[in-house]
């Protein structure tokens, strides 16, 4: 291998019971670089991280990492050869301090065989403070934002003498101040000599920090090639394999009277004095930094929250729906943040998960009707394009696409006639998003009404008719389609 290539994937193939997970993928990284992995869910991203990390063991194929070939049989593995994984869902001990936490597993002991807690702290602040972040070493990581959380994964990760560390959707959950932050820190490490792998669904972050990009597709290699021979488009066509026209086919449809009002809403803890409305028929979108109260404002309405003061119009008649089943039986419905969590029952089937909200469907004569489940799962997997082997399949097996459908099939037979689409694209790649916007004009043609809450910009001015801006629980304004621009949000919001 020559000098400046660190790791060097060869013929890696994976196969699952009905599925080839990877087929034969073979490129190479170089040493000192930002990789960036890229492509559709299901494409075989996720299965070769846990190859190289050294918890799944693949069927076929080489690892050869500094010019040496690797077996890993498990993770410990992975990480005495130099490879360590930041987790999208972040893996520290809560209770534990900072210290603690980059030294959990590998302690350091005085010659007189007591653990040298003194030492720790001391290497644990030069370690953070040569990241330029001010984070104290013995505050508990349970205290910590998102963001901090992060980068003590990233300290743990180089306190394990790691060369190459894995980034596996990073910025999900960031703010855009924590982004600039993260991307700071990769660039210095990438200064230092460290090899990043850098998995991320949002193009423009491939752009600002790649040195080259892999683009896999249904578990084959498509292309590895410098990040400066690609454009935005070309990248597109390669993860889906077709031409994708219009990122935001929104389409414009007549709007309705008003199916909801919210006047002078106020929560114990955050949301103060919102007032809004939404009409039949109408995308509103609702805007503003993480902890603006988006989320908080979508619970309150549904009657999962406690309302403080205020008042909710549905339809025109006042209502006070103090549990979310009491807006459920009234035709609203939730596409949660957390689909993993909120959304779905991992260990269920595609199914079961689909006729958990209307169950009074698939019920004869007091019994639960398999074969109306059936049919009624079938009949979702056919309308929404649900790639899955079958309708007793559990969804935790799905790619993040396939779980958001699932997710919105509950909802559409329950047949809501308003529904919340609470961060509807996270993680998701961009055909599949593209997929949810055209359902989502679907669902708006047939006369539903949607509150999409979204922290990506481009997508609320792309697919929404109008868009609420919130900061610090209150309501900071509104901007009809034509007058919404990403510069006027940002002023908005801060």
């Amino acid at each position: 291998m020559e000098d400046n290539m660190i790791l060097k994937i060869d013929g890696i193939t994976k196969l699952f019971p009905g599925v080839c997970a990877l087929d034969e993928v073979s490129f190479e990284i170089r040493r000192g670089t930002v990789h960036a992995l890229i492509g559709e869910n299901g494409a075989g991203k996720s299965t070769l991280i846990k190859i190289l990390a050294g918890i799944y063991t693949p069927e076929k194929g080489r690892l050869v990492l500094n010019g040496e070939e690797k077996h890993f049989a498990r993770p410990s593995d992975a990480r005495a050869a130099g490879i360590s994984v930041v987790h999208q869902e972040i893996k520290l001990a809560e209770t534990l301090t900072v210290a603690e936490n980059i030294f959990l597993g590998q302690l350091l002991y005085t010659r007189m065989g007591l653990v040298n807690w003194k030492e720790m702290y001391r290497i644990a602040g030069e370690m953070i403070e040569n990241l330029g972040m001010d984070i104290p070493v013995d505050m508990p990581v349970e205290r910590l934002t998102v963001a901090k959380k992060q980068i003590v994964e990233i300290c743990k990760a180089i306190n394990m003498d790691s060369k190459i560390l894995i980034m596996d959707e990073p910025s999900a959950t960031l703010t855009e101040k924590e982004l600039k932050v993260l991307f700071e820190i990769v660039r210095k490490l990438r200064s230092e000599g460290y090899t990043i792998i850098y998995i991320s669904h949002r193009l423009d972050e491939i752009f600002d920090l790649a040195d080259a990009v892999t683009i896999l597709r249904d578990g084959k290699h498509i292309r590895t090639m410098p990040i400066t021979e690609v454009t935005r488009e070309k990248l597109i066509n390669l993860m889906v394999g077709r031409e994708m026209g219009n990122e935001y086919p929104k389409e414009i449809n007549p709007i309705g009277e008003t199916i909801l009002e919210v006047s002078h809403l106020s929560t114990r803890n955050l949301l103060k004095d919102i007032s809004l409305s939404v009409k039949k028929g109408e995308v509103l979108g609702i805007s503003g930094l993480v902890g603006a109260g988006r989320t908080e404002l979508a619970r309150a309405i549904l009657g999962i929250d406690r309302i403080e003061n205020g008042e909710i119009l549905y339809k025109g008649k006042k209502v006070h729906w103090n549990t979310f089943r009491k807006a459920i039986d009234n035709g609203v419905g939730l596409v949660p943040e957390d689909r993993k969590i909120q959304g779905l029952v991992q260990i269920f089937s595609v199914k079961e998960n689909i006729c958990m909200v209307a169950a009074d469907k698939v019920i004869q004569k007091g019994l639960v009707s398999n074969k109306k489940k059936e049919q009624y799962g079938r009949a979702y997997i056919d309308m929404l394009n649900i790639a899955v082997p079958g309708t007793d399949t559990e969804v935790q097996y799905l790619s993040g696409g396939n779980q958001q459908k699932v997710v919105i099939a509950k909802w559409l037979m329950q047949d809501s006639e308003l529904l919340f689409l609470d961060e509807p694209t996270r993680g998701i790649d961009v055909g599949a998003k593209v997929e949810i916007y055209k359902l989502i004009n679907d669902l708006v043609k047939k006369g539903k009404t949607i509150i999409m809450i979204s922290s990506e910009m481009p997508e609320l001015l792309g697919m929404c008719d109008r868009i609420v801006v919130m900061h610090e629980g209150r309501k900071m304004g509104e901007l009809s389609r034509e007058e919404a621009s990403q510069e006027k949000i940002m002023a908005m919001c801060v």
